[in-house]
């Protein structure tokens, strides 16, 4: 005869039934949660979303503020760019080769800014600017080197206007194009070269004028030629143009032309331009754009780089959305004036985080190199010290990675991705004194150095107190906004494509 199960018994087996349903819930929401907090603090994209197509793909964004001045931003090498060259399925050697010589002059930019920081008196003579017989003194203030500018704008210069592609620069401040009729010498750039005797509202500034002494208190140099004002600008690389300076009609869209707006005309340019027109200054000097268009747009301009070169962005000056973007709310932090750098745009930086957690650095650290956020660096900079703490935070959480050679000493932490479909890897953000943090976007954390390998997009300075530099790496898909009349720069996610 069977044994009768007790009530107890019974009451038991559900206890346990139930604790072990329980359990099973509980474990699979922590499992989750967890899940989770690892995708706050990572990204997991595919390998080919860093990669940039054959064929453009414009953004919308970012022109729907209707009291701004838009621009549309290309990447010099890409397809949105009209007279882009390099194909994406080009010879591995000619891509091995651009990528190289595109950190080669990253580096010679740098070089230049942390030579203008540590001795800004510092002066290079360039011989036969206008004629053989004459010289000037060009001060190496600038922190430039165009061959490494990758984004560029169009705009119209002149009456009639004439096209021309300029890579714009928040490192520069002086505006200019090459001018025929190059009475020394032009490169060889991919616009028709501008002709002032073709304009009906070009005219020469004299050397007596305010204008003419601006570019002195702007770190260009200066001289006469007859009654003429002449400016002079050399970069880091030794790449320089000498010229004119002068006053035309700039037109940056239908409805926003500039009368009187001054600018260098190029009679002697030569170096690593690149097919360029010459270049948009929106540095902090008086002869900037900025500061020139300053009484209509009240010192406030933003842009956003595009994710790959085959994605657009855009250049805005002006404000009518009170900080805002779409939904996307901006996160602000004092704008800084360095010592020695007063043209260059200071930030507060205190700290990095990886991972959602931030590296114990001191914040000394880079309190006492400074750092300045520049559209034409390529790789960020970062003091010695913390650099090394990002490198060694990164390495390890790559660990299950292969590895790979850089192509270049300024590179040192890279991978192969090789057969490899979908990676991982950690957030990194900048942390501001204020306590604001902006998160890097997940196209810029690595930089690629082929289809199948990325390397960190970071950099060492060789020491604590060369001054860190934010690159344009780090800024792609951020909306990135100057209120320099406010005092402030801020940063919004999801700016553009």
């Amino acid at each position: 005869m069977a044994t009768p199960i007790s009530s107890s018994s019974l009451f038991l087996r559900f206890s346990i039934g139930l604790s072990a349903f329980l359990c099973l819930i509980l474990c699979s929401l922590a499992v989750r949660d967890t899940k989770t907090h690892l995708l706050s603090l990572t990204h997991t994209v595919e390998v080919n979303s860093l990669l940039p197509a054959n064929t453009c793909s414009p953004s919308t964004k970012g022109y729907d503020n209707k009291a701004a001045s838009v621009l549309k931003v290309v990447h010099k090498h890409g397809p949105c760019n009209q007279f882009h060259q390099l194909k994406s399925n080009s010879n591995p050697a000619d891509q091995d080769e651009y990528h190289t010589q595109i950190l080669k002059q990253d580096e010679a930019r740098v070089n230049s800014i942390h030579s203008h920081f540590n001795d800004p008196i510092h002066n290079y003579r360039i011989h036969g600017p206008l004629a053989q017989s004459d010289a000037t003194v060009i001060p190496a203030q600038s922190g430039s080197v165009l061959g490494s500018g990758n984004y560029i704008v169009s705009v119209g210069l002149g009456s009639p206007q004439k096209q021309l592609s300029l890579v714009f620069d928040t490192g520069s401040s002086l505006t200019w194009t090459q001018c025929r009729p190059c009475s020394v010498s032009c490169y060889q750039q991919k616009d028709p070269i501008f002709d002032p005797s073709l304009s009906t509202s070009y005219s020469n500034i004299s050397c007596n004028s305010a204008a003419c002494s601006q570019l002195a208190a702007s770190g260009v140099a200066s001289n006469c030629s007859a009654s003429t004002c002449v400016y002079g600008q050399q970069y880091g690389d030794r790449s320089f143009t000498v010229g004119f300076f002068a006053s035309e009609k700039l037109t940056l869209t239908s409805t926003d032309v500039f009368n009187g707006f001054v600018f260098g005309c190029g009679q002697n340019n030569q170096g690593l331009f690149r097919g360029i027109a010459g270049l948009l200054g929106l540095g902090r000097s008086k002869i900037s754009l900025v500061e020139q268009r300053a009484q209509k747009y009240n010192r406030f301009f933003s842009y956003c780089l595009p994710s790959t070169s085959s994605s657009t962005g855009y250049l805005s000056l002006g404000n009518s959305d009170n900080g805002r973007s779409g939904y996307n709310a901006v996160k602000f932090t004092p704008l800084t004036t360095l010592s020695r750098g007063a043209s260059y745009y200071g930030l507060g930086l205190v700290g990095i985080s990886i991972g959602g957690s931030q590296l114990p650095i001191s914040a000394s650290v880079f309190s006492t190199s400074g750092t300045i956020i520049d559209s034409g660096t390529v790789i960020t900079r970062l003091p010695a010290t913390a650099y090394t703490a990002l490198r060694n935070a990164f390495r390890e959480a790559m660990k299950r990675y292969p590895t790979a050679r850089s192509i270049s000493s300024l590179l040192d932490t890279c991978y192969d991705f090789s057969g490899i479909k979908t990676i991982t890897f950690p957030k990194i953000g900048f942390v501001f004194g204020n306590g604001v943090t902006v998160d890097v976007d997940a196209t810029g954390i690595l930089v690629r150095q082929s289809a199948s390998q990325f390397c960190l997009a970071f950099a060492g300075n060789k020491d604590d107190r060369s001054v860190g530099i934010i690159g344009n790496v780090q800024q792609k898909r951020l909306q990135v906004v100057y209120d320099v009349a406010g005092g402030k720069v801020g940063f919004a996610p999801d700016g553009c494509q």
